[in-house]
């Protein structure tokens, strides 16, 4: 006689399967972070590694050809982002000096609107560097130790990513032993397909940054604030991060309307272009270059990237987008994981 499993069970090996895999992906961060961005390289590569190959060139001087391309790509923009940095140096004296006569005015206006001494307002100050001393050298040290642990990361991502490319082949055989019943036609099309959910994925979010930083660079720059494409392409990379990201990024190009013109209109025509942009990077952009790509729905996509963000930090919230983009084309395959494919999908199905 064979007995069925009561839903609660069920509901219950459910929640312990989740939660096992929650543990594990945070436990194992360590690991699993820099290998999935290896991955993810590899998948976005696939194609010119391929490529190249097909024009006669061997498997390793391809595969070296695309990371180093790749790796030129990275450095060229961190160079222009770079270079917009030391022009937005050279303006420091000047922005120091109007901020330095913007705190006076409003120490100023302390003392004739509140009552707040100077001689209150000093104490206040010093006690408040004594307090920030000690914090900034903690904060120095705690960059230091993530920018070198940074380095190590991005030296094992390269070395991961060669290694996937190189061994493509080889993993391919791998799977077909981890998924014996599983056709070699079925099993290579799901590849297939989920190298092309991240070569979507990225060209998707490429398309977003792109488009989001050039709507905020044209909006700052004719409000006139200094500096637009270094502040509106900075903004667009922080959009990854929901509702705070698009904040943080606001920040400096405020201050620095603020300080240049001396006029609240200004700051607040800063905060209407971004609103506007983000709105529209919300609403707009996004489900067109990403959502409509991986055929998932915004609720789902959303707590991707909270449940990323929990587990993995900043990377999890890039990183689980395609994650379940997958598991959406792995689902849509599977009978048994119809109800699983309904959640993540954008519509309907019957």
């Amino acid at each position: 006689m064979v007995i069925k499993k009561q839903p609660e069970s069920l509901v219950l090996q459910y929640l312990q399967i989740i939660l096992f895999s929650c543990a594990l992906l945070y436990f194992w961060r360590e690991l699993l972070v820099p290998l999935s961005y290896a991955l993810l390289i590899g998948f976005v590569l696939y194609p010119v590694c391929r490529w190249l190959e097909e024009k006669g060139i061997g498997r390793l001087p391809a595969v070296a050809m695309a990371i180093t391309l790749l790796v030129l790509f990275f450095f060229l923009v961190l160079g222009l982002l770079v270079n917009q940095f030391m022009n937005f140096f050279t303006e420091w004296p000047h922005l120091q000096s109007k901020f330095d006569q913007s705190f006076n005015e409003f120490s100023q206006w302390l003392v004739q609107s509140l009552g707040i001494s100077k001689e209150f307002q000093q104490k206040f100050m010093i006690k408040l560097s004594d307090v920030s001393s000690g914090s900034l050298l903690a904060v120095i040290g705690d960059s230091l130790t993530a920018s070198a642990f940074s380095l190590v990361s991005l030296f094992l991502i390269i070395i991961y990513a060669v290694l996937i490319l190189f061994y493509r082949h080889y993993w391919m055989l791998v799977l077909k032993k981890i998924f014996p019943g599983e056709r070699d036609n079925d099993l290579h099309e799901m590849v297939l397909l989920t190298i092309k959910a991240y070569y979507n994925f990225i060209k998707g979010m490429l398309v977003v940054y792109a488009v989001v930083g050039l709507l905020n660079s044209l909006g700052l720059w004719v409000l006139g604030v200094p500096h637009p494409f270094l502040f509106g392409y900075i903004a667009s990379v922080l959009t990854f991060i929901p509702y705070v990201g698009i904040i943080v990024g606001s920040l400096l190009p405020i201050s620095m309307a603020w300080l240049t013109y001396d006029s609240v209109w200004y700051p607040l025509g800063v905060v209407g272009i971004f609103t506007v942009v983000q709105y529209l990077e919300a609403n707009v952009i996004f489900p067109i270059a990403v959502s409509s790509r991986l055929n998932v729905n915004t609720l789902a996509m959303l707590l991707s990237i909270i449940l990323g963000g929990m587990l993995w930090g900043v990377s999890g919230m890039i990183l689980f987008v395609p994650f379940v983009g997958i598991a959406k084309l792995i689902a849509d395959r599977n009978p048994k994981w119809k109800t699983l494919s309904m959640i993540l999908g954008s519509e309907a199905r019957d």
